[in-house]
């Protein structure tokens, strides 16, 4: 049976990509970080089908947040230079991935994750170092001692790692630069004491202040989302949920079939840019046209915004890659699951 190659046939919710919108997004951040400049974050988009046109824009190495991630883009063959950004107490997977050819290099706070890396069987290790989000990574302080320890037991120390996700958000472009560069100054010195040829860091909301980083970790921008949407940056929302109408009231509202377990619902409701969303609820969200617009009736698509392009991603088995009202291709979403 064949795709559907209208987005009327699609069955409902299905998450969707413009493509001119898309192309337009990857475009615009490879002549911004070109080729190296860029390590492409996998956990935003969770696709092969997508990280095969990341590599034919020249962008050869990625990071991603869980170890499926990695295993699914070794096993498709973009095993050149993978960087899991995430702290893991049990590397024997990542090992099976380097005795397949592939390169990982793993992120390390500690001597735990030191020797999670070492009883892996890895090689390539980056020092994460904390820049201001409470989160993963050791104190500047700590940052040459562990490196010191790693190369001891025969890891190779590329360099550090350090991730201002708390200034992602923050409005002011002058203000977010400001901010950056105490973090980065932060990771800089951490990285003096460490060495290595690597400064990884950054993300969507960050890449064209952070130029401290000698790499930036960024792949929201691709498929963007209305918090991200809020910031000043050169990309536009690739990515939106098509939703059937299944009921409508006399009473001023209509109900779709998207709801609590179509969305990423940490940000916020999703947005539904035609009128007024009231709620969401498991399976459906409720919403009321525009003041003065005509109700929809049963059976009308409508298009919704999430808030949060990762987790929303998650959620779906695939991404229906269209022009208009034409379906040109479907991208299986093969690096969701943990």
């Amino acid at each position: 049976m064949s795709d559907p190659s209208t987005l009327a046939q699609l069955p409902t919710p299905a998450l969707l990509i413009d493509e001119p919108v898309f192309a337009a997004n990857m475009g615009t951040m490879s002549a911004a970080l070109p080729r190296s400049a860029l390590r492409p974050h996998v956990k935003a988009f969770k696709s092969t089908d997508i990280a095969r046109r990341l590599v034919q824009a020249g962008h050869e190495k990625f990071c991603a947040a869980t170890i499926r991630e990695l295993e699914g883009m070794a096993r498709a063959g973009f095993g050149t230079d993978l960087l899991l950004a995430n702290e893991v107490l049990d590397c024997s997977r990542l090992g099976r991935l380097v005795d397949g050819g592939a390169n990982i290099t793993v992120a390390i706070d500690s001597p735990e994750t030191l020797r999670a890396a070492v009883d892996g069987a890895l090689t390539d290790v980056l020092i994460d170092v904390e820049v201001g989000l409470p989160r993963c990574g050791c104190s500047v302080d700590d940052a040459g001692r562990l490196a010191d320890e790693a190369r001891s037991v025969g890891l190779n120390v590329r360099g550090v790692m350090g991730y201002e996700g708390h200034l992602m958000m923050v409005a002011d472009p002058d203000e977010r630069r400001g901010r950056v560069e105490r973090s980065m100054t932060k990771l800089l010195t951490a990285h003096e004491a460490v060495g290595g040829d690597i400064v990884s860091a950054g993300g969507t909301g960050t890449y064209a202040v952070n130029t401290w980083a000698t790499e930036i970790q960024a792949g929201s921008y691709l498929l963007m989302d209305t918090q991200y949407a809020t910031l000043e940056v050169p990309f536009e929302i690739a990515m939106t949920v098509l939703a059937t109408v299944i009921s409508v009231s006399r009473k001023g509202w209509f109900v779709v079939d998207a709801g609590l377990k179509a969305f990423g619902m940490d940000h916020g409701n999703p947005t539904y840019p035609e009128g007024e969303l009231l709620f969401c609820s498991d399976e459906h969200a409720t919403l009321k046209p525009a003041e003065g617009d005509p109700m929809p009736a049963v059976g009308d698509r409508v298009r919704l915004l999430p808030a949060h392009v990762d987790p929303t991603v998650a959620r779906h088995e695939q991404f229906w890659v269209h022009d208009g009202e034409a379906v040109l291709d479907r991208w299986p979403i093969d690096l969701r699951h943990w």
